[in-house]
């Protein structure tokens, strides 16, 4: 690929010139310069570098120069400098070979220019392509010859080092994904040997600070690893833990005691001394040929410096690494360790808004009621997770509640404000408040939160966010439904027609200053076999398409759901059909199936408020124990439960009784509701006591016990072990 200039022109042409000045600098034939291996004998530390001024001559050499045709095909070229080694530039073959696909047309418009005008363009920023597929970037001018049909001469100046760190370091930060991360430092350090790796401290991979290790101590776990290739069974490839002797040899460039530094071990020998296991050899060692390494610790300025890790730049032996080169490659890990250390704090903050919202998941429903949900966080926001959420969850007294939300914003922020209220929801939902009360209280927190002193992040704030809360009673097939600033829920009757529910709207949570405008309660027939969807705007958020229409196209996908269909698989269709591509905001769907009680599971009776109220209660009771065919200790403990409760109620309440009873896989349910408001209380069960005694004897025969709030009153539950 070396061609002596002409003698026979008359004055030398562009290519000539740039030739003989290149044949000037290069030592004779080009010899590769070799450097003294050096006595590695009881130091395997002991590296192998090329002085700069040893190899001037030729690893500084960053001038070439090709002749072309005017078909601008290859006539004659000098690359012989090893900075363009791959560089494919045959006689005869198209110049554009050389160039990336997407450059092609640019270029070649470029070359016909000078052809035409005979005017030169001068320092192009180009990219080259070798033979193996990796980029050269040059600057590139194009002069033309001295005589028309000579063609052109192409002259490039290798400019990779300074231009690569620059790109490097601008393309590491681009992503908050640790394995992209790390796979972008290795594709950049690639351009300084054969195989580059990534190796992270495995604290930092799961998103926690490192600690300080004895030395020899570290875990590392591969995190990314170039080129791509079919690697031998028992290396180590990203997400696989390095062996613990494997960490050792790296673990010598970020010993803690002192300050880590980069090493550079020279040749195959020096490894297999330093590592000694076959099997560890295997692991990191990328080639069976002779290679040399050098590993450089990504640290983090600090009292003491923190180590992440180490990245490792693997080569043939015979071409050692240059002190330049070392401190480039230390110069690119020093730059983008802080490009690590953020995907770890985003891979930490990830890690816990994905515990959180893994907590608020569904729960079962029991025998009642069949859930399935579908949760699709839009990514690459903040933490990849937002602020939608969705829970169902049974209540004591035998309902179920389902609560989905949406609250401002994503990130840390939203995923803290997310889990305070959604616990909280659930927290006054089992002490029995109804849904309107739940949300009159979960207003008061979000503008409570978005008080300065509140302690949330800085410049967050809550308003606005919105909430659904519907209760599910299994035994009167009702649903109550209270909302704030949420879309209509969409059900689908077992013998009517799917529709979004008439839900009389209202502002989110924590934006109505003036004006607080209560929050209402609607009550729904739920019949067993109805279905029942509760979402988020993520879901319909089209940009498209509006949100009115976006409710019908859910209410006909809806429609079509047959019975029997599996949930679950029904609740990933519905999303798959609805949700927009490409996706901005989270998608949150709970679809809830009723099934509820048996006729012949439950008795309900409506009494007046007598003094005889109470035997009746227990004969109406006794004969349905009997028809269950409850057992004897069963049937005496719950007679006397309903005795005690509905002689409570007969004392301090007014208005009728209502009593029911519920027979429960593994257990009774008993229910008495008046119009009282006060709330029963438990004494003390001393002989002398003046009141509470029976709420004693119910605590003692009772699992479970509490009250819940309605319209009209109150309701006592008790549940007993069958």
């Amino acid at each position: 690929m070396h061609s002596t200039p002409s003698s026979s022109s008359p004055s030398p042409s562009p290519f000539e010139m740039v030739s003989g000045a290149l044949e000037r600098h290069i030592p004779g034939g080009g010899a590769a310069a070799s450097g003294d291996p050096g006595d590695t004998q009881g130091n395997h530390l002991t590296s192998r570098r090329v002085p700069d001024d040893a190899a001037a001559g030729r690893q500084d050499q960053i001038l070439g120069a090709i002749n072309l045709d005017r078909e601008l095909r290859v006539t004659r070229c000098n690359l012989q400098a090893p900075v363009f080694a791959g560089l494919d530039a045959v006689a005869g073959s198209p110049f554009v070979d050389l160039l990336p696909p997407g450059d092609v047309p640019t270029v070649t418009r470029r070359l016909r220019q000078v052809l035409e005008t005979g005017e030169a363009h001068v320092a192009r920023i180009q990219r080259l392509r070798r033979e193996d597929g990796s980029e050269l970037v040059v600057s590139l001018s194009i002069l033309p010859a001295v005589a028309t049909h000579e063609g052109l001469t192409v002259s490039v100046i290798a400019m990779a080092t300074r231009l690569h760190l620059y790109a490097a370091e601008t393309a590491i930060g681009t992503s908050l994904d640790i394995g992209q991360t790390a796979q972008a430092l290795a594709e950049s350090l690639l351009a300084w040997g054969d195989v580059a790796a990534v190796d992270l401290d495995y604290a930092v991979w799961t998103g926690e600070k490192t600690a300080r290790h004895g030395q020899g101590r570290i875990r590392l776990r591969r995190a990314a690893l170039v080129p791509d290739r079919a690697w031998p069974e028992g290396y180590a490839t990203p997400g696989d833990d390095l062996p613990g002797d494997a960490s050792r040899l790296l673990a010598q460039a970020v010993r803690p005691d002192d300050a880590p530094q980069a090493i550079v071990i020279p040749d195959r020998e020096a490894i297999e001394r330093v590592l000694g296991n076959p099997r560890v050899i295997r692991a990191l060692l990328p080639v069976d040929q002779s290679a040399g390494v050098a590993c450089i610790p990504l640290v983090l300025d600090g009292t003491p410096p923190l180590v992440l890790g180490v990245a490792e730049v693997w080569r043939r032996a015979d071409q050692p690494f240059r002190d330049s080169e070392l401190l480039d490659l230390q110069e690119l890990v020093a730059r983008t360790a802080h490009h690590v250390d953020l995907a770890r704090q985003h891979q930490r903050e990830h890690t816990q808004v994905l515990a959180l919202q893994r907590r608020l998941l569904p729960r079962t429903g029991g025998d009642t009621i069949e859930i399935a949900s579908v949760y699709q966080p839009a990514t690459p926001d903040s933490a990849g997770v937002g602020g939608d959420w969705v829970n169902s969850f049974p209540l004591p007294d035998g309902r179920t509640a389902l609560v989905v939300g949406d609250v401002v914003g994503h990130g840390l922020g939203a995923a803290a404000t997310m889990g305070q209220l959604c616990m909280e929801a659930c927290a006054l939902l089992c002490a029995g408040l109804a849904p309107d009360e739940v949300l009159e209280h979960l207003d008061e927190t979000v503008s409570l939160l978005d008080e300065p002193d509140s302690g949330l992040a800085a410049g967050y704030s809550a308003l606005g966010s919105t909430c659904c809360i519907a209760l599910y009673d299994p035994v009167s097939h009702h649903l109550a439904l209270s909302s704030a600033g949420h879309l209509p829920p969409v059900l689908v009757p077992a013998n009517g027609h799917a529709g979004p529910l008439p839900v009389r709207p209202h502002p989110g949570l924590g934006t109505e200053f003036a004006l607080r405008e209560p929050f209402h309660v609607h009550t729904f027939d739920t019949p067993p076999g109805s279905l029942l969807a509760l979402y988020t705007d993520g879901l319909l958020e089209d940009p498209a398409v509006s949100i009115d229409e976006g409710i019908s196209r859910l209410t006909d996908t809806m429609s079509t759901v047959h019975p029997w269909d599996p949930l679950q698989q029904t609740a990933r269709h519905v999303v798959t059909a609805l949700a927009p591509v490409p996706q901005r905001d989270d998608v949150t769907l709970l679809l809830a199936r009723m099934i509820g009680y048996r006729r012949e599971d439950t008795a309900t009776w409506r009494l007046a408020a007598r003094d005889d109220t109470p035997a009746r209660a227990r004969a109406h009771a006794s004969a349905v124990l009997q028809r269950w065919q409850t057992r004897d200790d069963t049937r005496a403990n719950v007679l006397l439960v309903i005795s005690e409760l509905v002689t409570n109620a007969v004392r301090f309440a007014t208005g009728p009784i209502t009593v029911r009873l519920t027979r429960r896989s593994h257990s009774l349910l008993c229910e008495v509701g008046d119009t009282g408001n006060g709330r029963p209380h438990l004494h003390s069960d001393r002989l002398l006591a003046s009141g509470g005694r029976g709420l004693n004897v119910v605590h003692k025969l009772t699992t479970r016990w509490g009250v819940r709030w309605t319209d009209t009153g109150k309701v006592v539950w008790a549940e007993i072990p069958r």
